[in-house]
């Protein structure tokens, strides 16, 4: 039997932390592991948890930390640089995997692992924080509401916060990559921020531009729907300015600008503290429309955003737990349907609205 319910590394980052933090409040125990030693130390002091110091590339070490566990939730990013070693060693030690990653390319990578997972009766389920459980949820709900859906919208705002380290290193590491869409149920690039325009949040307009967000390609996984776009709210005056950012892709990509990007990000908190948390607000608007003019939306209104992702990735893995879940490459909706996002603290669903142009 294992001794742990998860295996929660990267429990020394922003998030993790939170993750670690909250844990008690749904019956679980992790084992918190990382890098940071002393990091650790001092989380596992507070919450009363069993830490390990194990390194990515210490195989031997991570899979012995999950012969321990249940299950492994992800938190230490960037994503692209650390979600494949954890996933092999979920596959070698036959343990579920769930992480709080919002990219693109690291959904379509572990999609990969599909037979894998399956043969091994393990479940893959990337994107259970705020990305992309509650913009999955209202994509299920909005195909519910227009079956023959062929075009999906999906919008986000995040008021009131700032981001994480880990997320703004993220962030820093696809500088100058430019946006995604997919069409024709095929991810293709487009120029970031090339679509702005109005949203009505549910009482509440804000501009929004596109972005490549991680539905891109979950959405499709969840709906089906062939053509998808992702938006974020920003201010207009960012909106004009990213018109040119093509011109300086080249620059943005380089090693020089985005070590002193990754500096500057160093220099600042960690993340939102817990005053600037509880006041901030996440909103969600997902619009699908079809070949007969007809189309469908739903808005959502929920917590702050980190707190959001520390609430449904810890539904996730209580779940899992349970014997929830699904062998192979999933979805949150695709596995757990429109539920899951209501039972996070704070989250509001509207009503979907219908019309016919």
């Amino acid at each position: 039997m294992a001794t742990y319910d998860f295996l929660l590394y990267g429990a020394n980052g922003y998030t993790g932390k939170l993750i670690a933090e909250r844990a008690s409040d749904y019956g679980l125990v992790p084992l918190l592991a990382g890098r940071d030693g002393a990091a650790l130390s001092a989380l596992a002091a507070s919450t009363g948890f069993d830490h390990r110091v194990i390194d990515l590339s210490d195989t031997t070490g991570l899979d012995a930390a999950l012969q321990e566990c249940r299950m492994v939730v992800h938190a230490a990013g960037p994503f692209r640089h650390t979600m494949e070693s954890m996933v092999l060693s979920c596959l070698r030690m036959q343990k579920h995997y769930i992480d709080i990653n919002g990219d693109i390319s690291c959904f379509e990578q572990i999609n990969k692992h599909d037979s894998a997972a399956k043969e091994r009766g393990i479940m893959l389920l990337p994107g259970a924080g705020f990305d992309v459980v509650p913009t999955d949820s209202m994509a299920l709900l909005i195909k519910q509401a227009l079956p023959d859906a062929d075009r999906l919208r999906i919008a986000f705002a995040s008021l009131g916060s700032t981001l994480s380290h880990g997320t703004a290193m993220t962030m820093s590491g696809k500088l100058g990559e430019g946006g995604m869409v997919r069409k024709n149920g095929v991810i293709i690039r487009r120029p970031l921020g090339e679509h702005g325009m109005e949203v009505d949040f549910g009482g509440e307009k804000h501009f929004v531009m596109s972005i490549p967000w991680g539905d891109v390609s979950t959405a499709w996984h969840t709906t089906g729907i062939p053509d998808i776009e992702t938006f974020t709210a920003v201010s207009p005056s960012v909106y004009r300015a990213m018109k040119f950012q093509w011109l300086f892709n080249w620059l943005l990509r380089s090693d020089v600008v985005r070590k002193l990007i990754r500096k500057k990000i160093n220099l600042n908190p960690s993340g939102p503290d817990a005053a600037m948390r509880s006041k901030a607000r996440s909103l969600v608007w997902v619009e699908a429309g079809n070949n007969s003019g007809e189309t469908a939306s739903v808005t959502m209104s929920g917590p702050e955003v980190y707190d959001m992702t520390a609430h449904a990735a810890l539904l996730i893995a209580q779940r899992i737990i349970a014997g929830a879940f699904q062998p192979g490459y999933q979805t949150p909706a695709g596995c757990y349907g429109t539920e899951l996002v209501k039972q996070i603290p704070g989250v509001e669903v509207r009503e979907v609205r219908r019309s016919k142009h």
